[in-house]
């Protein structure tokens, strides 16, 4: 059987970083791959700043800062993944690269290797079909920041093993992750209900109901949200939550997920929140 305590990281971006350094973290022998050497020595940068910052709080010791930072290797060569148990892809939320990033896998990786998917909304089902041995295909949904935030959604496709969701679940729970097991359906369960909230906090400011700002407010004090849905959506970028909610609008046929025309015209006008400097606040 694989060894899973070798992990596999495909994209250093916001979430492959975050995957990367928890996995480190937590033990593993971890490489962390992009398209290009220098894109994932970016990865590795952004990890080695969030644990200087762990250790200036004293939330990490030098010493285990440099250990997890000492089992992290990158690469731009996916045959680098070949020792890997488990491989984790955190590309963009499409499902074309996704199925093509899946595909590669299957030729590279060990036959028994669990590769997962970090979609938040796209078919674990669909993209698990391209994959040679779809039983050990699985959904490992983590949540930004990943060094943060204590949930891990594990999704099970149609074909996904009882055996890979055993393995994938000690693997997270090694992560430090609360593990919730979801059944393959679109949005799963997190993004389903965060798009619902999102999409009507934009109408309610499209509306005129309130500002963002006191929409926010009230979820944060009166509901307990750390974060506001308007905040959130500034997070995330208004273009991704934007494909999310078109994408389960069409999948589900519900309404409630239909995008506001407010949200399509500050796409359209390049306002996408924090990467942008612009969304519902001003960065």
């Amino acid at each position: 059987m694989a060894d899973l305590t070798h992990v596999g990281v495909v994209g250093a971006g916001t979430m492959g970083h975050g995957i990367a350094q928890v996995a480190a973290q937590a033990g593993h022998a971890t490489v962390l791959f992009d398209r290009t050497l220098a894109l994932a020595e970016q990865g590795k940068a952004r990890i080695r700043e969030n644990l200087e910052k762990g250790v200036a709080k004293g939330k990490v010791t030098p010493e285990a800062r440099d250990a997890a930072l000492g089992r992290l290797s990158v690469s731009a060569a996916m045959e680098d993944f070949s020792p890997c148990g488990l491989v984790i892809e955190a590309v963009p939320e499409d499902l074309s690269l996704k199925r093509q990033t899946f595909e590669a896998l299957s030729r590279v990786c060990a036959q028994d290797a669990v590769l997962a998917t970090n979609t938040s909304s796209l078919s674990v089902t669909e993209i698990a079909a391209c994959a040679s041995h779809p039983e050990r295909v699985v959904g490992m949904h983590f949540f930004n920041p990943v060094h943060v935030m204590k949930l891990l959604e594990v999704i099970r496709a149609f074909q996904t093993s009882d055996e890979t969701l055993a393995r994938v679940r000690a693997v997270g729970e090694r992560m430090g992750k609360q593990v919730v097991v979801i059944n393959d359906h679109p949005g799963f369960a997190s993004t389903r209900l965060g798009i619902v909230l999102g999409m009507q906090a934009i109408r309610m400011v499209e509306e005129g109901v309130a500002s963002a700002e006191d929409i926010d407010r009230a979820m944060e004090l009166g509901y307990g949200h750390p974060m506001g849905p308007l905040k959130l959506t500034d997070l995330v970028g208004l273009d991704v939550r934007l494909a999310i909610a078109q994408y389960l609008y069409e999948e589900l046929g519900d309404p409630a997920f239909r995008p506001p025309q407010l949200l399509k015209k500050m796409v359209r006008a390049g306002q996408l929140g924090r990467k942008s400097g612009r969304g519902f606040y001003t960065y």
